[in-house]
């Protein structure tokens, strides 16, 4: 059964894990040092996932006759009203530190989890999976008389969506897409 909930961005959570990897460990020595796994006070979350479609055109024909696809790039943004040097050091692992850190050294890489759950329909609720993050850049805006917040650019190698509802007879369904 098909989800029909209309969602808003109090009813959304965006959550933070690692891998097993050494991207993964760097990650996860940010995230537990700030226990950062849900990130709060966030704004303007974006997400994108373009697949390049081409276009084939015959001689003689105004429409294409066929739609190819092409590569594919998942990629996002993020405002945070709040600095803590968290998400700095998810941009650029322990090259942010003060103290001197011998070259090379890796990005970190984790996953984010945004859920949608409307808490008078519980039964139902939507989760994407982002796989193979890294951010991209990290910005800082101060403005004379605003919060001041954090801007950040990221992308990801994967991105995979589960639906959770309730058929008519109230059980639980799951459907899960893997992109």
């Amino acid at each position: 059964m098909a989800l029909t909930e209309v969602y808003t961005g109090s009813t959304a959570a965006l959550s933070l894990a690692t891998a097993d990897t050494p991207e993964g460990a760097d990650a996860k020595a940010v995230l537990d040092g700030y226990a950062l796994q849900t990130v709060g006070r966030l704004t303007d979350v974006r997400i994108s996932v373009d697949t390049a479609l081409k276009e084939f055109y015959e001689v003689g024909r105004r429409h294409p006759v066929s739609l190819s696809p092409g590569d594919i790039a998942i990629h996002g943004s993020a405002q945070r009203a709040y600095v803590n040097g968290a998400l700095l050091f998810l941009l650029l692992g322990r090259g942010a530190s003060f103290t001197a850190v011998a070259e090379p050294y890796v990005q970190p890489t984790f996953e984010i989890t945004m859920m949608f759950a409307d808490p008078a329909r519980p039964a139902e609720a939507l989760s994407l999976t982002l796989g193979g993050v890294k951010f991209e850049n990290w910005k800082l805006t101060v403005p004379e008389d605003e919060f001041v917040i954090e801007n950040l650019c990221f992308r990801a190698l994967t991105i995979g969506v589960l639906d959770v509802g309730a058929d008519n007879a109230g059980n639980v369904v799951f459907a899960e897409q893997q992109g």
